[in-house]
């Protein structure tokens, strides 16, 4: 849903993909360490954020009744491979990495029907713990990645610690600032 806008939208406000401010911003959730993901996953909702999420994270969140659109929904493409392909797809790649200050992103938004992802939470398997194979993570790191290069639009939360204070920015001034997408960035790639 969007709203007509009649200024800019200040920073970090979610813009959709017509160039008008979202009245809920969309936040993607898919981590290894679900630690804290329900209570994060809760009080967004809570504030008003769309929830996408898959595989283990979105069977945790729905089990617990938090409201989520499984990824597969979004992208009208089922998860293959046993599990290895569920978010490598344009219509999550284009929502976290389109530049919503650039026409030519926006265009391409619009023509392909994509809603801008908001906020990434996404940490990854711990090779310590199983060298297996199948715990080599791909669409993890790429969304995680993929967020912090479009930091100046997306947030990206990789740290479990980093959920209060993102939900408290949140809470009292309804966004992240440059700042805290900064900062959270240079995390996401430490």
């Amino acid at each position: 849903t969007a709203v007509p806008r009649h200024d800019p939208p200040r920073d970090g406000e979610p813009v959709g993909p017509d160039g008008r401010i979202r009245v809920n911003p969309r936040a993607l959730l898919s981590v290894y360490d679900k630690a804290g993901i329900v209570d994060l996953g809760r009080a967004l909702v809570e504030l008003g954020w769309d929830l996408v999420s898959s595989g283990g994270t979105a069977r945790l969140l729905a089990d617990e009744g938090v409201p989520v659109t499984e990824v597969a929904q979004v992208t009208q493409a089922p998860e293959m491979l046993g599990g290895r392909v569920k978010t490598l797809h344009p219509v999550i790649h284009g929502g976290i990495l389109a530049d919503r200050s650039n026409p030519d992103h926006v265009a391409d938004l619009v023509g392909r029907g994509i809603t801008p992802i908001d906020l990434v939470v996404a940490n990854l398997y711990p090779f310590t713990s199983d060298p297996s194979v199948e715990l080599i993570d791909i669409g993890g790191p790429t969304m995680v990645r993929a967020a912090a290069k479009n930091h100046d639009h997306v947030g990206v939360v990789v740290d479990p610690d980093d959920y209060g204070p993102v939900l408290a920015e949140l809470r009292s001034d309804g966004n992240l600032c440059s700042e805290t997408r900064r900062r959270l960035a240079r995390a996401a790639f430490a």
